[in-house]
């Protein structure tokens, strides 16, 4: 079921300024986040494939939405973040899936899994988030 606090997220999402540069696109539902983001060639590194900083925000932001998406109250916060890069890609778009494993009133878990367009695996990540004192408000873009 989708919820006015998804739908919100989603618009905090896309008012931050990093996403005018990379044009990610992404979905909230419950305990889960999508999302998208095409590859273009200014995200290379010098041998010709995507930088993995690419795979990072990708799996970053799907994993930390997926949390975001059961605190209705507060900004969480990465606490941490493992990633496991399993493939190049030079193009196409891009598919990151974060999933809440472990919830507790101060700690999220949440794992992610990347996709390039034929449906490979390029990247696992899983990250750890905690509530901050930052109010989910108008004031982040929370509307």
């Amino acid at each position: 079921m989708r919820t006015e606090h998804y739908r919100k997220l989603e618009r905090m999402y896309q008012q931050a300024p990093i996403n005018a540069y990379f044009r990610p696109e992404l979905r909230v539902a419950e305990r889960q986040a999508t999302l998208t983001l095409p590859i273009r060639p200014e995200f290379f590194h010098a041998a010709g494939a995507a930088h993995g900083a690419v795979y990072f925000k990708a799996l970053d932001d799907a994993t930390f939405f997926a949390a975001q998406s059961v605190e209705a109250r507060f900004f969480v916060v990465t606490v941490s973040f493992t990633i496991y890069f399993l493939r190049p890609v030079a193009s196409g778009v891009i598919k990151a899936i974060g999933r809440v494993v472990y919830r507790s009133p101060r700690l999220v878990v949440a794992e992610g899994e990347l996709y390039d367009e034929q449906a490979h695996l390029i990247g696992r990540g899983s990250g750890t988030f905690m509530p901050s004192n930052i109010p989910l408000s108008p004031s982040i873009g929370y509307r």
